[in-house]
């Protein structure tokens, strides 16, 4: 049997090609992005011909996968857990068209936003769906449920929703390899109106997936991934959801306990064994990773009441990933926390990149900027967020995808002029072109300032989906083609740059500009493969 030393990204990765993949599509957020990026190096897949580009954004992604399960191939589709928002509209749908091929929507949310802007737990989409949710609580479960998932899949006829979270995403574990399946011929739906919803045929399928819910709920009675362990001390049980299984078995066998643990990673929840559970302990405590989903499940889940311990009571952090002392903490251990280490260094906050095209631009903005005073400038996703900082404190609001934009017009319609959006190049494709749009349509006074480097550098570089065409579209869209403008963001263009801002800035219209050079990081990765 083949082993491999994988990241819990690439073991799901690795996982589908073995079983059988045909098509990955997703667009670049950490901790998912690993995912993409393996199988787009893998040896493998290319040869197997696996699909592997990236999606203009994640709704563009969900709805490729669910084209390519159309044609009964095994797609994934992978996101970070902000990006099922922009997902949400396709994947709520996908429980009511169902699937033709294996469909596996792999989501990984971000406890502690190490990356992110918020924490988010995508379980509640996968409850608010009505489909079944894998939760590995390690990397060889990781990789097995990529099987055990398309199968299910294909069962139902449904999309499946595996759920990380960042430490299983990018910590490493020893991977025992199975035997690789064949793709999927392509064949069409038996029922050709099957992916139509209208109302008529929607109320079917809603009417459909309701019947299915006792059966996904015996799937998981039955899961090989929800597991229960007998325990002598009756005193608590244990419900230990992925990987807090992990964190609860650390401390149990270095404190030697030895209590009742029903680990759960398939949902929906199995009822029986959360019964067997309940009827043997006195107390319940709920190991989770984000929010406390089953824990207010299981506070009304019985007639009378149980003592039941989770984060909503505080016996864990509200915020936050789980870890193995706070786990400790609340099974009444002693508290590990060893005394503050004093600061030998003084903490650097991140900065741009030397050389990076994102400074130049900020430092003309600043300029151009200072006779109308702060608080005009609205900015997005990207590396270009630095930009809240110092040395440049240029910016006023990062809130998601494309909402510079947006903001800046919605600011201006309030009597904010002029108003300003920063927004990166691949954020732009992603969710910026349509704000645009109704810029143009009601003549918004905004200047646009694409950043434009070439690349999605915020997530290590991955292809932008429209490098050397940003300014075709925006006069497509109807940008007057006089104010879309290309400037060279370097300290020699300086002045100029700053004259080109200050001018359109007193435009009473939609400008944009396009400040454009190549990141230099990416620069640099070339000309060392060069």
């Amino acid at each position: 049997m083949q082993k491999l030393v994988l990241l819990g990204d690439e073991a799901i990765a690795q996982g589908a090609i073995d079983a059988g993949l045909s098509g990955v599509y997703a667009y670049p957020g950490t901790p998912s992005t690993e995912i993409t990026e393996y199988i787009q190096a893998s040896k493998e897949a290319k040869e197997k011909g696996i699909h592997s580009e990236w999606s203009a954004n994640e709704k563009t992604a969900m709805e490729a996968a669910l084209g390519m399960a159309y044609a009964g191939k095994r797609a994934m589709v992978c996101m970070k857990h902000v990006g099922l928002n922009v997902a949400a509209d396709a994947f709520v749908n996908a429980a009511l068209t169902g699937i033709n091929g294996g469909l596996v929507v792999t989501v990984a949310d971000d406890p502690s936003m190490h990356s992110s802007q918020n924490e988010q737990d995508s379980r509640f989409y996968g409850k608010f769906a009505m489909i079944p949710v894998l939760e590995p609580s390690n990397q060889q479960e990781a990789y097995n449920m990529m099987r055990y998932a398309f199968e299910l899949s294909e069962k139902y006829l449904i999309p499946i929703m595996l759920r990380i979270t960042t430490r299983m995403a990018h910590s490493r574990a020893v991977v025992n390899l199975s035997e690789k399946l064949n793709q999927n011929k392509l064949h069409l739906p038996l029922n050709l109106k099957q992916f139509i919803l209208l109302p008529a045929n929607a109320r079917v399928k809603y009417n459909d997936l309701l019947k299915n819910q006792s059966a996904f709920t015996e799937e998981s009675e039955n899961s090989p991934f929800n597991e229960y362990f007998g325990g002598k001390d009756l005193s608590k049980g244990i419900i230990a959801c992925g990987l807090g299984y992990n964190y609860y078995m650390e401390n149990a066998v270095n404190a030697k306990l030895d209590h009742p643990v029903l680990k759960i990673s398939q949902y929906p929840a199995p009822v029986e064994q959360i019964k067997k559970i309940f009827a043997e302990c006195k107390e319940i405590i709920v190991l989770e990773e984000g929010f406390p989903m089953l824990e207010e499940q299981l506070r009304g889940f019985f007639n009378k009441p149980y003592i039941v311990h989770g984060r909503m009571d505080g016996s864990l952090p509200m915020a936050g990933e789980l870890n193995p002392n706070n786990v400790a903490k609340a099974l009444g251990l002693k508290d590990k926390t060893g005394p503050e280490i004093p600061a030998v260094v003084t903490n650097r906050p991140p900065a741009l990149c030397k050389g990076c095209s994102h400074a130049d631009m900020y430092n003309a903005l600043n300029e151009a900027m200072i006779q109308y005073g702060k608080g005009r400038v609205f900015s997005d996703i990207g590396c270009y967020t630095l930009g809240a900082l110092e040395p440049f404190n240029a910016i006023n609001s990062c809130v998601d995808m494309g909402a510079s934009v947006t903001m800046a017009k919605g600011a201006a319609d309030a009597g904010l002029i002029p108003s300003v959006a920063v927004i990166g190049d691949s954020t732009f494709t992603h969710s910026g072109i349509t704000g645009l749009l109704d810029c143009v349509n009601e003549k918004s006074p905004v200047t646009i300032i694409i950043s434009d480097n070439s690349t999605t550098g915020m997530t290590g570089g991955q292809k932008s989906a429209a490098t050397g065409r940003l300014e075709k579209i925006c006069i497509g869209i109807g940008v007057e083609e006089e104010h879309v403008i290309v400037i060279d963001p370097l300290k020699k263009n300086h002045n100029e740059n700053v004259e080109i801002m200050n001018r359109e800035l007193q435009y009473k219209g939609v400008s944009v500009i396009i400040a454009q050079r190549e990141c230099i990081q990416t620069l640099l990765r070339k000309k060392r493969h060069s």
